[in-house]
């Protein structure tokens, strides 16, 4: 999967205020931690998460959605007009239908002429809607997209500690599938993508691969489950399984990435991954062979925020330090289900 005139314009990032910590976490979960004899600190022990970030109760994705893509095409200094295409990507959404990037569409200011909806793949949505994007771009259907989601943890970690708070059979071994819950953050994000032509950045979109690993498709499984008694998602999570498949997965696709490429772990100037925790980044990194001192790491202070934590790591990263002519950045993304995809991007 090679690209020759697709570029990378502009990528924003929008975090919510409120800040949580594990210990905040730890201290609701108190009676839990006192019955089960689990020791204070665990849960930043086992991630590396200090804290994460939530927006306000009752907001919708939309709304953080929308203020991410305006800085987004304000950034990109791209007339609006040459927008063809607007995707939504990520886990979360305003409503079953219509499709969310309608309501963001409407407060965007983008052209009626747009392709308009919605991308879901776990955590690979808004790489999903990157690929597509790039596809109709490099093909000449559009001339310009922009490719945003929001992800809101506040539900799923809040529904989790309640649930387990009112579970009295709860054992040590039957608490681990929730764990992962707890490391859930919000954020927001959004890539504008270009033709070449219309390109100031000259931050090239070369391209990459993907791989699926569907037998694992049940380590990570989520949803709004009858049995909670409400409203709010609930997730359940393999950690060990889905760490030692994922890497796996993610070995081969690097492999094959800088095949389609031809890129040396040596030609690399900085990586951006899908921030899940400290253990996995360290694996991530080891089995790949890349410098972990090219990673730009997010998620002691955002925790996981879905399809969003590459996005809005590559955001803040640049936003740090911009890129120079020559510098060549690794997204490399993964996703339960499990998906992979990895890219490969430079400044010209």
């Amino acid at each position: 999967m090679r690209y020759n005139n697709v570029c990378i314009e502009s990528v924003s990032h929008v975090l919510p205020e409120q800040v949580i910590t594990s210990a905040e976490l730890e201290q609701q979960l108190a009676p839990v931690y006192q019955r089960l004899g689990l020791p204070e600190g665990r849960l930043e022990l086992m991630t590396g998460i200090r804290e994460r970030r939530w927006f306000p109760a009752g907001t919708l994705p939309g709304q953080f959605s929308v203020q991410a893509v305006q800085q987004a095409v304000e950034q990109s200094g791209l007339a609006v007009e040459h927008f063809g295409a607007l995707i939504h990507g990520s886990v979360c959404r305003d409503r079953m239908e219509p499709a969310t990037a309608a309501g963001v569409h409407s407060e965007s200011g983008l052209p009626s002429d747009c392709l308009v909806f919605d991308v879901s793949n776990a955590c690979l949505g808004l790489l999903n809607g990157v690929l597509i994007a790039a596809d109709m771009i490099e093909l000449g259907r559009i001339r310009a997209a922009v490719i945003t989601g929001t992800e809101s943890g506040r539900d799923l970690v809040e529904g989790t500690i309640d649930s387990l708070l009112a579970d009295q059979k709860l054992t040590r071994q039957s608490i681990k599938p929730a764990f992962a819950s707890l490391t859930i953050g919000s954020a927001s994000a959004a890539i504008v993508l270009c033709d070449r032509s219309l390109s100031r950045t000259g931050h090239r979109l070369l391209g990459g691969c993907f791989r699926a690993d569907s037998s694992a498709h049940k380590l990570c499984a989520g949803g709004v489950e009858s049995g909670a008694g409400d409203s709010r998602p609930r997730m359940e999570t393999d950690s060990e399984a889905l760490l030692h498949a994922g890497i796996s997965l993610a070995r081969d696709v690097w492999e094959h990435t800088r095949e389609v490429l031809d890129w040396k772990n040596c030609d690399i100037s900085r990586v951006f991954t899908h921030q899940v925790g400290r253990q996995h980044r360290t694996a991530l990194m080891q089995q790949l062979q890349l410098d972990p001192s090219l990673d730009f790491p997010t998620v002691e202070v955002l925790g996981n925020t879905g399809a969003v934590a590459l996005p809005v790591a590559l955001s803040m990263g640049l936003r740090e330090r911009p890129g120079v002519s020559g510098e060549k950045l690794a997204l490399l993304g993964i996703g339960s289900g499990l998906n992979s995809i990895m890219l490969g991007t430079e400044f010209v």
